[in-house]
């Protein structure tokens, strides 16, 4: 898989993140909706995988503050699910923020997606509390990790 780094504005991108809130509009109906936005902020990077010619995945770094980074966005077509490509790009999206200087990652996902939730625990991230606009939503998970920053 190629993993390519697109601007917001790419349609192919844009066509992914409609997919996944469809996806978690539909997966989290019984408890209400999660759907966010990320805003078009120049502290965002957007990475897409590629499979064959195809946009496949996609996810998201935004800086929370200067050591601190979030993950966002990340997405994996159903069709092309339990292949690594998730894993794999989200250690696209670590080495990405490693080298923005950051040395803590965070991110959120929802209690109701059980393979999101294994592949960030398999993947070193420790759950911590509900922080920012996800205190009171009782969906939410959300992990850490941290990563070193060379000298």
């Amino acid at each position: 898989m190629l993993i390519e780094s697109r601007p917001y504005s790419d349609p192919e991108l844009a066509a992914l993140m409609t997919a996944q809130q469809r996806e978690l509009r539909e997966a989290n109906r019984p408890v209400g909706g999660v759907a966010d936005s990320v805003p078009t902020r120049d502290d965002v990077r957007h990475l897409v995988g590629v499979l064959s010619g195809r946009a496949v995945a996609c996810g998201a770094i935004q800086s929370i503050d200067e050591t601190t980074a979030e993950i966002r966005r990340m997405y994996v077509r159903p069709a092309h699910r339990r292949r690594g490509i998730g894993r794999q790009l989200l250690g696209a999206l670590e080495e990405l923020a490693f080298w923005a200087g950051h040395s803590v990652l965070r991110l959120e996902t929802g209690t109701y997606l059980p393979s999101a939730l294994a592949l960030y625990r398999s993947s070193g991230y420790t759950e911590i509390p509900v922080y920012g606009r996800y205190v009171g939503n009782p969906y939410s998970a959300c992990f850490e990790k941290r990563i070193l920053v060379s000298a």
